[in-house]
C-alpha cells in the first residue's frame, strides 16, 4: 500500500473505529486445565494469573501471562465443564489447540455495531460476561478467515 493510499486508510478507519487496544490472549482448548497449567508453567515459564469457572461459557479456565506482566498478553486456557460446552465440541472436533484470538477494546458494544455494520456476523446480540468481569462478544469465524475472533472490555 502507497503512502497515499495508506493516509486515507487511515482517515478511513477514524471515522469508523473498532477501538482495537491490543492483542488480550490467545485462547487454547484443553483437555485438563490443571495438567495445561503445570505444563505452560514449567515449559514455557509463564504465570497463572487467574483462573475462574465460567458456567456462562461452559468453561474452567486460567490465564497465564506471556511476561511478567499481563502487558504481554495472555494465553489463555479453556477446558470444558461438561460434554455440551462448546469447548468440548471444539476438542471433539479438531483436538487441543489455538481456538481463538482475542482483542481488547475501547468499548465492545461500539466495536460490535463497527464490525457488524462491515458486515461481520457476531454470535451475540449484546455482550456476555467473559473472564474476571470483562464484557466479550465473537465475530464468526467464518467472516473472520477461518479465526474466531474475541472482543474484550475490561471491566472498569
Amino acid at each position: 500500500m502507497g503512502q497515499d493510499a495508506a493516509a486515507k486508510h487511515a482517515d478511513d478507519s477514524v471515522t469508523s473505529d473498532v477501538g482495537l487496544l491490543r492483542i488480550d490472549h490467545v485462547g487454547v482448548a484443553v483437555a485438563d486445565l490443571d495438567e495445561a497449567v503445570e505444563f505452560y508453567t514449567r515449559v514455557f515459564g509463564m504465570t497463572c494469573v487467574h483462573i475462574e469457572e465460567n458456567t456462562d461459557q461452559g468453561v474452567r479456565e486460567a490465564m497465564m501471562s506471556v511476561g511478567p506482566t499481563t502487558e504481554g498478553g495472555c494465553v489463555q486456557l479453556l477446558a470444558p465443564l461438561s460434554p455440551a460446552s462448546a469447548i468440548a465440541k471444539f476438542l471433539d472436533r479438531s483436538g487441543p489447540g489455538v481456538q481463538q484470538v482475542a482483542y481488547t477494546v475501547r468499548d465492545v458494544e461500539v466495536a460490535a455495531a463497527v464490525l457488524r455494520d462491515r458486515g461481520m456476523r457476531l454470535l451475540y446480540d449484546a455482550p456476555r460476561r467473559g473472564t474476571a468481569g470483562s464484557r466479550i462478544n465473537f465475530v464468526h469465524p467464518k467472516d473472520a478467515g477461518g479465526v474466531l475472533v474475541e472482543l474484550v472490555e475490561p471491566p472498569r
